[in-house]
């Protein structure tokens, strides 16, 4: 009897093990589980983190991009990042007028390319502290790993911070930051 309690004990410690190692792959965001077997699109809309990005894709008409083949890195700023724009800037945004300065603006946060931290981290690595990336948007990003942390700074100088990295998607990858990339306007 002491042997299978011990072995039923060791399976479900090795089971947990498992579980916490799949799970550890693609983080939790937004209090919602993300699924690499799914598109951006359909991870973002279940973040309760990322409600205002998921407003401004469908405002801006980029839903079918986004949920094309990709492969594409996203870095996705949280509903605080949007929150942290001068007072009335979203709501402008989000406006049918303002459709293209919100597509500039979303697409200067989107690179034609699957990266994963660790090629983040070697490219930059390899470029001598700062690896620059055109998104798809034409702005030009500047992506630094400090310590194992990537920022990424935009065409204005404003620093974001990666605050989960590697949420692998069917079509890419995104990073959730903590700033809202901006293009030279």
């Amino acid at each position: 009897m002491r042997k299978i309690t011990k072995l039923l004990f060791a399976s479900t410690v090795a089971i947990s093990a498992m579980t916490g190692i799949a799970y550890a792959k693609n983080p939790m965001v937004g209090g919602a589980p993300m699924y690499a077997e799914k598109n951006i699109i359909e991870n973002a809309v279940n973040s309760k983190d990322h409600t205002t990005l998921v407003a401004a894709v469908k405002a801006a008409g980029l839903v079918d991009t986004l949920q094309g083949k990709g492969p594409f890195t996203v870095f996705a700023p949280t509903n605080e990042a949007f929150a942290a724009l001068p007072k009335g800037t979203v709501e402008t945004l989000l406006k049918p007028e303002n459709k293209d300065k919100l597509t500039k603006i979303l697409t200067c946060h989107v690179v034609a390319a699957k990266a994963m931290s660790a090629e983040v981290a070697k490219m930059v690595k390899a470029d001598g502290g700062a690896h620059k990336v055109k998104t798809v948007g034409g702005c030009e990003l500047t992506l630094k790993d400090k310590g194992g942390k990537v920022t990424v700074t935009d065409e204005g100088g404003n620093v974001a911070h990666v605050t989960i990295a590697d949420v692998k998607q069917s079509n890419g990858v995104i990073h959730v930051i903590d700033k809202v990339l901006l293009p030279k306007m």
